[in-house]
This record gives structure tokens, C-alpha cells and sequence, in this order.
């Protein structure tokens, strides 16, 4: 991998693929008056670089029928994780698992069509270790996009609040 300190023109990119991961090379090129191959070879080489990971489309589950949307903490000591990531890396219908700081040590998100499954993977889940499970009532922030930005920009940033 080579290093690439990504520019202004690559935040703009950057932004407007996470707003829509669907958007034209043409359109991003049109909007930054780049030619399109110029805007194919940024994003290329921002895959490359790992800055950008992975493509999807953000499904409204529950229209589905995944109606139980659950936050399970666990707790999982050190020597157990060797054992833990595969397990929980094959339950499809866990969406995210992270590796968390405070009284436990993964979080996991998953949803399910009905509580009866939810409490399977909880009960699977306890054989590592202690859990707490939350369900969510509503989510009023989905999934969203934040402003690209780096370091050198929170300067310029607060530079200009100086004037």
C-alpha cells in the first residue's frame, strides 16, 4: 500500500460517494470540473490505499420483516476473542461487532424478525461471556454521512474563526 495524503479535491470526492455510492464518475467529475478519468484514477488509488473500503446500499431492514433491532453488549475475556471473532463473523444477522472500552468488551448490533430469535443469539452469545441486550424503540439518526475532513483542516478552520 502506498502512502497518499489525500487533498481537498479527494474530501469533495470523498463526500459525495458517501452521501451516494451510486453517483456517476461523470457526475463527481462535472461537479469539481475534473475530467473523468482523473476522478476514476482519485478514487482508485483512494481504494487502494484502504481510505476507501467497501460500496453497499443502506437497506431499511424492518420494511423486510427485521422489525427487532438489538444492541447486546458482552463481555469477552482475551484468550476467548480467538474463539469469539469466528463465531460471531458466521451469524448473519449481526451487523456490526465492535471491540468497545467500559464494563464489557464487544458490542454488537443485529436484527431479527422476531424476539424468539434474538434471544437464541443471546443465549449463544453467553457462553462467552456476561451480556446486557438492548432493543431500540425508533432510530431517528440512520446511518449518515459526516464532513470529510483532516487535521490540517480543523487548522485552516480555526484560522479563520480567528478573523
Amino acid at each position: 500500500m502506498v502512502e497518499h495524503k489525500i487533498d481537498k479535491t479527494d474530501r469533495r470526492i470523498l463526500q459525495m460517494l458517501e452521501e451516494n455510492a451510486r453517483i456517476s464518475v461523470k457526475d463527481i467529475a462535472e461537479a469539481n470540473f475534473m475530467s473523468s478519468p482523473a476522478v476514476a484514477n482519485r478514487i482508485r488509488r483512494m481504494e487502494a490505499n484502504d481510505l476507501i473500503k467497501h460500496y453497499y446500499a443502506d437497506i431499511d431492514y424492518s420494511s423486510m420483516g427485521y422489525v427487532v433491532k438489538a444492541f447486546i453488549n458482552l463481555e469477552v475475556k482475551p484468550e476467548d476473542k480467538s474463539e469469539f471473532y469466528p463465531f460471531i463473523e458466521k451469524v448473519p444477522n449481526v451487523i456490526q461487532c465492535d471491540c468497545v472500552t467500559g464494563d464489557y468488551s464487544m458490542l454488537i448490533q443485529a436484527t431479527y424478525r422476531r424476539p424468539e430469535e434474538l434471544d437464541h443469539l443471546v443465549n449463544e452469545l453467553q457462553k462467552f461471556g456476561r451480556t446486557k441486550t438492548e432493543i431500540a424503540f425508533s432510530t431517528p439518526i440512520e446511518h449518515r454521512p459526516i464532513p470529510v475532513k483532516t487535521e490540517s483542516d480543523d487548522e485552516e478552520d480555526k484560522k479563520e474563526d480567528l478573523f
